[in-house]
């Protein structure tokens, strides 16, 4: 395969995997502001709900549109949930450098939050490729 061939296949799999990426977030907040505005949970309890289910929402979409499985079932799991952990912990981890040390960033946070979602977009469809098919390219 040339590497031009390599590089469009490679861009259609991110253009999939940012579609389930947008599909499972779009869940994650549908039962985020269910729970919170409708149920009146509080934020955290909410929260503590939401991210989970759109984190499997997002496994069962990429692994039956994003990636081939090569491992058990079980083992890509428990991998996605930590990948999605470090990535959780990675934004937070980006938002309070960028807004803490940079004044503009601080100023203009969605500058911090978009580009803090694109590098954790990138770490989470790498690391998660690498999960799912045992390869990072």
């Amino acid at each position: 395969m040339s590497w031009k061939n390599k590089i469009q296949a490679l861009l259609r799999l991110k253009i999939k995997y940012a579609a389930s990426a947008v599909v499972a977030t779009t869940v994650d907040y549908g039962v985020f502001f269910y729970l919170s505005e409708t149920l009146n949970f509080s934020v955290a309890k909410a929260q503590s709900i939401a991210y989970p289910v759109g984190v499997l929402v997002n496994f069962l979409l990429q692994r039956r549109f994003v990636f081939t499985q090569t491992r058990s079932l079980w083992m890509t799991f428990g991998l996605v949930v930590l990948v999605s952990t470090g990535g959780l912990l990675l934004s937070r981890f980006l938002m309070k450098g960028f807004t803490d040390h940079i004044s503009f960033l601080n100023e203009y946070r969605i500058v911090a939050k978009v580009m803090t979602s694109g590098i954790v977009f990138f770490y989470n469809f790498y690391l998660k490729r690498y999960v799912f098919e045992g390869k990072l390219l």
